[in-house]
């Protein structure tokens, strides 16, 4: 289930939580971020290819690709054994911003989008069949917790595909990690 929860960014206090799939995107849409819900057009086995995954989602990659420009498409897969989910993990911890759009969709398992906007912190739980998008040069982080499993589309305007300016910021430190989130609001 998909969960969003607001806090104040100063103290981390709670002054929000949603759990209605409209409730969240509309929430969302206030702030500039575009939050929806996809089907595959045919089954995917748990094994999918890269490819098949992509061919299975084509419709509404080919119109996101129309509507904002996207150059490129990929799929990115972590799972809780894979060698180098600390070092990845890592990567996204820190609030950082993007020249491009930071677009995902998530296949399958989970993860922790934390959007910083204007004096709150925005905690959105994505889950299979949820796109975020978060627009260019929005202050934000990732977390997918310390046994990642998730597999996503994710979709780019310039060829240099994901590439971050981190702010220097210790505002991701005060917020609760994916683990700790999804135990406090996923039981």
């Amino acid at each position: 289930m998909s969960v969003l929860t607001i806090y104040e960014d100063v103290d981390a206090n709670v002054v929000a939580s949603y759990r209605d799939f409209d409730a969240i995107a509309d929430q969302l849409a206030d702030i500039g971020v575009t939050f929806e819900r996809w089907e595959a057009s045919r089954e995917l086995a748990a094994d999918a290819s890269n490819e098949a995954v992509i061919d299975a989602y084509r419709e509404p990659i080919e119109r996101l690709m129309r509507d904002y420009g996207f150059k490129s498409v990929d799929v990115v897969a972590l799972h809780p054994e894979h060698p180098d989910r600390a070092a990845l993990r890592e990567k996204f911890l820190d609030e950082h911003t993007h020249g491009d759009f930071e677009v995902r969709f998530f296949v399958d398992g989970s993860g922790l989008f934390y959007i910083h906007h204007d004096g709150k912190v925005y905690a959105v739980l994505c889950e299979r069949g949820d796109l975020i998008s978060v627009p260019a040069d929005t202050t934000h982080w990732f977390d997918m917790g310390e046994r990642p499993s998730f597999k996503a589309i994710r979709l780019f305007t310039t060829p240099d595909g994901w590439v971050a300016s981190f702010t220097g910021s210790d505002t991701a430190r005060r917020f609760p990690d994916f683990d700790r989130f999804v135990a406090e609001y996923c039981r």
